[in-house]
């Protein structure tokens, strides 16, 4: 990477040397038009040369600054915010940088500038027109910069969008990538995050509380259940130690919801414990209280029934 950077610097500088070498030889016999076409042509590729020059410093910069921060380390929230924010501002200095030296560039040609200039002269109709036209585009740039500067979210951070849970993987000035849990991509506008809301699970903190659900009948005992929980959390390092928490959350005509709250340092840990649980207490309802899993009860009513039996008695008699 160091090699890289040092030979891109150094056609840089040598193309700004040449460039600048003076053309003794052949000012004498250069007409002012040709005179001036040359130092045209020099001055773009000097505006060029500083532009490229500039990005290259401003990207070194940057990773001298991020390799202050560990984003892969368990704590990271404060290196996700840093990679967050520089990653961002470093879009938008490029951007600012590569669109004023194509501006100074496109000003050096004669019918260009001619063209500035009518655009120019009317301001009011043209600034109408390109701002319907780019109406999208401009508003998914600020909404970019939004992000940049505000934060709902950062690289790595666990969202919830369009239904779909996963991880912010790349951040860009228009669009925000985020890695579902299945690998997939969802690409989604930056205006997205400004418009909608969406659930960032790591906003404040990497550790979060999962929930799983269980139903069972209504001759099932909760406290054996809450003994168990504790004992299949304290069994497993998937939990950190700080929810445990089991509770009837709702009651139904054959079942009734057992809601049951644990935690974990982070999403993707918290998602394993959740399985764990679910599991192992299916399983240990299974096969020590088979008689309270879930069931459906059917009572049969016949008027026949005590006349039936009294006629069995006599008989037997």
């Amino acid at each position: 990477m160091k090699n890289k950077y040092f030979i891109i610097l150094s056609i840089s500088f040598l193309c700004i040397a040449f460039v600048l070498k003076p053309i003794v030889g052949f000012l004498e016999e250069l007409t002012d038009s040709d005179l001036s076409i040359i130092l045209n042509q020099q001055r773009n590729v000097i505006i060029a040369c500083l532009a490229a020059l500039s990005i290259i410093l401003l990207r070194k910069g940057k990773l001298l600054v991020l390799k202050r921060y560990d984003i892969n380390a368990e704590d990271n929230l404060q290196s996700r915010k840093v990679y967050t924010q520089v990653n961002l501002l470093e879009k938008v200095i490029i951007f600012i940088i590569v669109v004023t030296g194509l501006g100074l560039i496109l000003l050096s040609f004669e019918s260009i500038r001619d063209i500035g200039i009518g655009i120019f002269a009317s301001a009011g109709l043209a600034s109408i027109i390109i701002g319907l036209s780019a109406q999208k585009v401009v508003g998914a740039l600020l909404a970019g910069i939004q992000i940049a500067i505000t934060q709902p979210f950062r690289i790595d951070d666990a969202v919830v969008v369009e239904n779909e849970w996963g991880w912010i993987e790349e951040i860009k000035l228009t669009y925000v990538v985020v890695r579902l849990w299945d690998k997939r991509r969802l690409v989604l506008p930056s205006t997205y995050f400004i418009e909608k809301p969406f659930q960032n699970w790591t906003r404040t903190s990497a550790d979060i509380v999962g929930t799983v659900f269980i139903y069972t009948d209504y001759t099932v005992e909760f406290d054996v259940l809450r003994k168990e929980l504790t004992r299949l959390l304290e069994s497993t390092p998937l939990w950190d130690g700080q929810t445990n928490v089991l509770q009837v959350t709702d009651t139904k005509e054959s079942t009734i919801e057992i809601r049951i709250l644990v935690s974990a340092k982070n999403s993707p840990t918290a998602w394993d414990l959740r399985v764990f649980i679910r599991e192992k207490m299916i399983d240990f309802i299974r096969h020590h209280y088979p008689e309270s899993l879930p069931k459906t009860r059917v009572l049969l009513h016949s008027s026949n029934t005590n006349e039936s039996a009294t006629s069995s008695t006599k008989g037997a008699t």
